[in-house]
């Protein structure tokens, strides 16, 4: 359904995005964050379910600088190039200001425009939340720097943020903390499920909550004017 296109980034890199056209009538603009592993499969499935569901939708490939067209099975050498990237060669602050710059792209065309992120891709959802005033909402899946590194500062827009009771990435001590902040702008909810819940390609998927989890996330966009 998607495909690959190209957009200039601040600094004018040429940055690869997979865009999925909105079926039907368009609801308004998403920026879907990637995990830690690229622009997988996985993750282009998600865009084209979203675009399914009226959203214009595009991916960046956030660490197409350091290994362009990267993308990384769950497990063996890729897996530890990807960590390698996302903890030592890319900067998180890139991650920031390259999904910035979609999300402006879509602004730019008019309508609302969301951000829905996983794990990696979580954190990212979460920051743009923060510190970027064209989110009409933001849903972001088990971002390990969510409770950590961003837990104190609300959300400028309406967000969500899901975790797993069991995930044996992201401690479950700081998501608490978090949720005791009560921040006004945030809804934190908690599944009885490990890491990486919503994809079918790992050993913690559970489907249940990834259904709860895709409603919710929905039924936020779509209240805010999507």
């Amino acid at each position: 359904m998607g495909e690959w296109i190209t957009i200039a980034m601040d600094d004018g890199y040429a940055m690869p995005v997979y865009r999925a056209a909105a079926q039907g009538e368009r609801r308004g603009g998403l920026v879907l964050v990637q995990e830690i592993f690229g622009v997988t499969e996985h993750i282009r499935e998600l865009c084209d379910e979203y675009a399914a569901d009226g959203y214009e939708v595009l991916s960046p490939g956030l660490f197409d600088r350091e290994a362009p067209g990267f993308a990384a099975d769950y497990a063996g050498p890729s897996y530890e190039r990807a960590i390698e990237i996302a903890r030592g060669e890319h900067a998180f602050e890139q991650s920031l200001a390259d999904t910035a710059r979609c999300i402006d792209w879509l602004g730019e065309k008019g309508g609302p425009v969301f951000i829905v992120g996983y794990c990696y891709g979580g954190s990212v959802a979460w920051r743009l939340a923060q510190t970027h005033d064209g989110l009409a909402a933001a849903s972001c899946y088990y971002g390990g720097y969510v409770a950590t590194r961003f837990a104190d500062e609300p959300p400028r827009c309406a967000t969500i943020a899901h975790f797993g009771r069991y995930d044996s990435l992201v401690e479950f001590a700081p998501v608490e903390e978090l949720i005791e902040k009560r921040h006004p702008t945030a809804q934190v909810f908690v599944y009885e499920a490990g890491h990486g819940f919503n994809s079918d390609r790992r050993k913690d998927y559970h489907e249940e909550s990834a259904e709860l989890a895709r409603e919710r996330t929905l039924q936020l966009f779509r209240v805010l004017g999507g």
